[in-house]
């Protein structure tokens, strides 16, 4: 089984507010079809709930956030879980919609329902679910990212391999040369941050691709404007990208 997820920066256009990149889209969903395993989809907020975070200044820890708020950040995901869904089906491929309120109790994963969620994959579905706002308890609610979600489905359903679909070729040395890092090694490399987006960013991406390495599991970083590199990616062959290479602590 294959854990794919489509970042934010890639399915939306995270400089203007609710904009889908309808057709990047519709060409990584193209590209899909063509992975004869089992696959789960995870994806991110972008211009639709990273926007609406931003503006009542939500974040990952749980608080008593504006419940108003709420509503508006969970809406644009559902919005935006929409433009992806009729993608799939345009595509004759089976989506089949998991909201993470499904799979999570405040904010810690409910493993009989993750594990359903395999279940459903191997039947010839393709489970789809989101970073989003959720309730915590106690009058608290919080940003569940959709590349913790990732790390919480790789510990519990292992993969065989973890992808992240990226606006970017992958990890670089230093944005000035764009020097692609073809393989991360034990340190960690430096990430710019961006202040735009609540849920860590780059930053979040980099440490939770870690942790999932850490499970054995091999984690590539692909560039979503050439999605032909997801299939290369599935299909063990030569792409442009970065290897977080799985390996199992001692």
């Amino acid at each position: 089984m294959i854990l794919i997820k489509l970042g934010g920066s890639i399915i939306t256009n995270k400089e203007k507010p609710l904009s889908p990149r309808k057709k990047i889209i519709k060409a990584i969903v193209k590209n899909l079809k063509k992975i004869d395993e089992p696959i789960i989809i995870v994806h991110g907020g972008g211009s639709f709930g990273h926007y609406w975070s931003m503006k009542y200044n939500m974040h990952t820890k749980p608080m008593n956030y504006s419940m108003h708020g709420v509503s508006v950040v969970k809406n644009s995901m559902i919005e935006l879980n929409k433009i992806i869904l009729d993608s799939f089906l345009e595509n004759k491929l089976n989506p089949y919609c998991i909201p993470p309120t499904d799979f999570m109790a405040g904010n810690d994963p409910i493993i009989k329902k993750v594990k359903e969620i395999q279940k459903i994959a191997n039947a010839g579905l393709i489970p789809i679910t989101f970073g989003d706002a959720l309730w915590y308890g106690q009058k608290k609610t919080y940003i569940l990212s959709g590349d913790r979600i990732m790390t919480y489905l790789s510990k519990i359903l292992k993969p065989r391999l973890s992808i992240f679909v990226l606006n970017e070729d992958g990890l670089y040395l230093d944005l000035k040369s764009k020097k692609l890092i073809y393989e991360i090694n034990k340190k960690n490399p430096t990430i710019s941050e961006n202040k735009m987006d609540v849920t860590g960013g780059m930053t979040r991406k980099v440490e939770e691709a870690s942790k999932i390495s850490k499970m054995g599991i091999d984690v590539f970083f692909v560039n979503g404007n050439k999605p032909e590199r997801i299939v290369k990616a599935v299909k063990n062959r030569k792409f442009e990208g970065t290897l977080f290479r799985g390996k199992k602590n001692v």
